[in-house]
């Protein structure tokens, strides 16, 4: 067997006896020097081990290809229709969706951008309407022309006035006159404006009646609008709230249409016009000129346009009246992230998140009466952010967000205004990692300063215990 003594012979650390050594005051002031030290070297090294440190680099986009960028926004339009807004979107693949509407809602609202009511719904109007076929026919005089004046006068007075709002110019207008003056013909023979006195056809020239137009928040031409006397006046100014039509407009459909408003009210004591809810060619029209418009796209990761202008398959537009002055309340690119993810993540990495809401509450008004055929484009350059962090040895992304830049500008166009964010991501994207830190590396640290601090405290003591003894032997050496 191995002898104790043996096993002794390699202790590295053999002791003095405690009455050899010598206790010195200034041995006792450096050790707690020392042990000062080696706290404070500790905390430091403690609070770099819990501090999570990252890396930046940029590499090339790893999107696989197939991926769809989701657009979330909410635009406010003084002065765009909720009945003729439409949401476009193109890219350079050639994908083109018009009028997109299973996203997005739309809410009328006023000129200081309150809304107005409940959320407009706006089914899409047919690509193909029915028109007469008696454009080559003698046109013969049937609807009543009104003014500001005759129009609040008749609409006070009849249950029923349907009022046809048109333009000289127009091509729909043009394709509507015969149709719409032989309906009225026939409804004033059927129905005498005197003696039965439920319907009234009329129609407003909107290059010269702009005002009553404009009131009535006319677009697109040619609009034909249903006003109803009786309950639905509104108190606050008098206007009367109303119907669009969006049906065909041939002479058959649209005497059909006409006999059943009249059908609902009884000749005898002319009771008030129910809405026909069922009817899918009669919608509420929209009570301001104004529209918010909120939801989401989602496009393909290509260069690409949001396009929000006024549509219609059978309208027409007056490009130089059209207005898509606008205020953003919100454009967001990719995946909403929660206020709580990303208050966590700016711990982490401070400057995440400032750019990608750089558009949010900009304003871009245009103020110039003047200026016709305004369109407002928005250039916007994408670029994708991803933070990955590691856990188990295993990459994990924590947060993969969009940031953009932003330039607009205000543009005169030979076509009719729109609203118009050109995006295109960059193919490049910056890639935030988490560098994990070791516990042996963190135990290696500690350890170094535990003996690094009490080696070096024991070479001073020794240096300064030395240096004392050697001025007292000196001073001896002088007295005697």
């Amino acid at each position: 067997m191995i002898s104790s003594s043996k096993i002794k012979s390699v202790d590295f650390y053999r002791k003095i006896p405690r009455d050899l050594t010598e206790a010195t005051l200034s041995g006792a002031g450096l050790s707690i020097v020392a042990a000062l030290a080696m706290m404070f070297l500790f905390g430091m090294e403690l609070s770099n081990y819990l501090t999570v440190s990252t890396s930046t680099t940029i590499i090339v986009d790893n999107s696989s290809d197939g991926d769809f960028l989701r657009i979330d926004f909410n635009i406010s339009f003084p002065a765009l229709s909720c009945e003729f807004a439409s949401v476009d979107v193109s890219d350079v693949l050639g994908t083109n969706r018009l009028n997109i509407t299973k996203t997005i809602r739309k809410f009328s609202i006023d000129p200081h951008l309150r809304p107005t009511g409940a959320e407009f719904h706006s089914e899409p109007v047919p690509h193909f309407i029915k028109h007469g076929d008696e454009v080559d026919e003698e046109t013969v005089e049937g609807s009543i022309p009104l003014n500001g004046v005759s129009f609040d006068k008749l609409s006070h007075q009849y249950p029923i006035l349907v009022v046809n709002f048109y333009a000289p110019w127009c091509y729909w207008s043009i394709r509507l006159k015969p149709s719409w003056e032989k309906t009225a013909k026939i409804i004033k023979e059927r129905y005498d404006p005197e003696t039965d006195g439920r319907i009234l056809l009329a129609k407003v020239d909107c290059t010269e009646e702009v005002d009553l137009c404009r009131r009535h928040h006319i677009q697109g031409y040619p609009s034909i609008r249903i006003f109803r006397k009786g309950n639905d006046v509104r108190e606050d100014h008098g206007h009367h709230e109303h119907e669009s039509y969006y049906g065909d407009r041939d002479t058959e459909t649209l005497v059909k249409t006409m006999e059943d408003l009249v059908a609902s009210i009884p000749q005898e004591n002319q009771r008030l016009a129910l809405e026909d809810k069922s009817d899918a060619t009669k919608r509420p029209a929209p009570l301001t000129g104004g529209c918010r418009i909120e939801g989401y796209v989602r496009v393909k990761k290509v260069p690409g346009n949001l396009i929000i202008s006024a549509r219609s398959g059978a309208h027409s537009f007056d490009a130089s009246k059209m207005n898509m002055s606008h205020v953003i309340s919100h454009l967001l690119f990719g995946k909403t992230i929660s206020p709580r993810v990303l208050s966590d993540v700016k711990r982490l990495i401070p400057y995440l998140g400032r750019s990608h809401d750089r558009l949010n509450g900009r304003s871009f008004i245009n103020h110039r009466d003047l200026d016709a055929n305004v369109t407002i484009e928005h250039y916007l350059q994408i670029v994708k952010t991803e933070v990955v962090t590691r856990k188990s040895s295993r990459d994990h992304t924590l947060v993969e967000e969009y940031e953009y830049t932003a330039h607009s500008s205000l543009a005169q166009s030979i076509y009719i205004p729109v609203a118009k964010f050109h995006f295109e991501l960059s193919p490049m994207q910056v890639l935030v990692t988490e560098n994990s830190k070791s516990f042996s590396h963190f135990i290696t640290n500690v350890c170094a300063i535990i003996g690094g601090v009490f080696t070096v405290a024991g070479i001073l003591d020794s240096i300064f215990h030395n240096t004392i003894r050697l001025m007292k032997k000196v001073e001896l050496g002088k007295n005697f």
